[in-house]
């Protein structure tokens, strides 16, 4: 070992953020394994590395005890010849000679930079796995450099992501070479380092593309209470604004609706809703069934159940095309939703299908129960749509 190791060593330390001491703690105890490995295994034996200059030398030990006591040559001596090397030697002492082989040095060497290769990959995986840690439930810029039907590996500069089957958007079309933002899922410790799963399909996408779109998120004046996804098809995001002055659908669109465009293309023209959160139960719910008109709505805050009650013609909007727009409604809610259409309400309330019991009840107004995209953009397009899609 030389002052040119040490220095490395020392470098090392500095840049990578390795402590010092746990490092040659390290070597140390690989050093005492490769002597015992090539030289016997002697139990009394300690290597030490000197922080100055980086020799490495060996030493035995022997503990000083009482003639009496004394049972093992190689790990104790008596005190009458510990005193012979020195007379303030005292019971309990412990003797250290040097007991280097000559051809040590070439193992030393090897195993100590075995070690520090070693630890250098500890530190820098531990980094990583830091670093992403604090990344979770982020969003990141990858560019794809395999995709398989079952999973796709994605660069994140420091270390490659993996989007499991179970992540990716069933619609999407994956290729080398890509550049792809994706959603970190879980970050964890594995055999060979950390493991980032990410996912296009997660709702949590969503979310973070609206805060990196719409200032007034990210400021935390407007709140995403929830978000129902069924990715590449359809999403519904509940917003609430904590300012008055500030419509929280409005400022999710953006001018022209540039915000809400720009979030539909990243997720490959995904239709997305944009409802207003309410405390009400019943607003709330006939809300998120929105382009839907809602007539009425009967809620069991109990069983968290609610009967809707959708006119005739709205019925099939209402409930989506394979009941899309329910199950999404549902899960945005976070309530059980039954719809039915005015004329099947009216039959089953004359056939005394309800029991009287507690419920909200809402007349609304053409321009409350028709909350789709189209009053959103009354300005800017004329042809009403019934979803926010580009």
């Amino acid at each position: 070992m030389n002052q040119e190791f040490l220095n490395a060593l020392n470098e090392i330390v500095e840049t990578k953020g390795i402590d010092k001491e746990v490092l040659i703690d390290t070597i140390e105890q690989a050093l005492l394994t490769a002597y015992k490995k090539n030289f016997g295994q002697a139990r009394n034996v300690e290597v030490e590395f000197d922080r100055d200059n980086g020799d490495i030398k060996v030493y035995s030990t022997r503990t000083v005890v009482d003639e009496s006591d004394y049972y093992d040559s190689f790990l104790e001596i008596e005190l009458s010849e510990a005193r012979k090397i020195s007379p303030s030697y005292e019971i309990g002492d412990v003797i250290r000679n040097e007991v280097t082989p000559s051809n040590f040095g070439r193992i030393a060497a090897q195993t100590a930079k075995q070690v520090v290769v070693q630890r250098l990959r500890e530190a820098e995986r531990e980094i990583v796995y830091n670093e992403f840690m604090e990344r979770e439930s982020e969003i990141v810029d990858g560019e794809i450099t395999r995709a398989t039907p079952s999973v796709v590996y994605v660069d994140l500069g420091k270390i490659e992501g993996v989007m499991p089957r179970s992540e990716k958007i069933d619609n999407e079309t994956y290729k080398e070479g890509q550049r792809i933002k994706v959603y970190v899922v879980e970050v964890k410790k594995g055999s060979k380092g950390p493991q980032i799963i990410v996912s296009r399909s997660n709702k949590g996408l969503v979310g973070r593309l609206f805060e990196l779109e719409v200032p007034e998120i990210e400021q935390g004046i407007v709140q995403i209470k929830s978000i129902a996804r069924e990715a590449g098809s359809r999403t519904k995001m509940a917003v609430k604004s904590l300012d008055d002055k500030i419509d929280p659908i409005g400022a999710c669109v953006g001018p022209k609706g540039s915000r809400v465009k720009n979030i539909v293309d990243e997720l490959g023209d995904e239709k997305i809703d944009i409802i207003k959160y309410s405390d009400d139960f019943a607003e709330y719910i006939s809300a998120s069934l929105s382009p839907s008109k809602v007539v009425k709505v009967e809620v069991n805050e109990e069983e968290k159940s609610a009967l809707v009650v959708v006119p005739d013609y709205q019925l099939s909007l209402a409930i989506g095309k394979d009941g899309q727009n329910a199950r999404l409604a549902a899960k945005l809610t976070g309530w059980k939703i039954d719809i039915k259409s005015e004329s099947q309400y009216e039959e089953d309330l004359a056939n005394g299908v309800y029991d009287k019991k507690e419920e909200s009840e809402l007349e609304f107004n053409d321009e409350f129960a028709d909350f789709s995209d189209e009053d959103l953009f009354a300005d800017d397009i004329e042809e009403k749509e019934e979803t926010v899609e580009e």
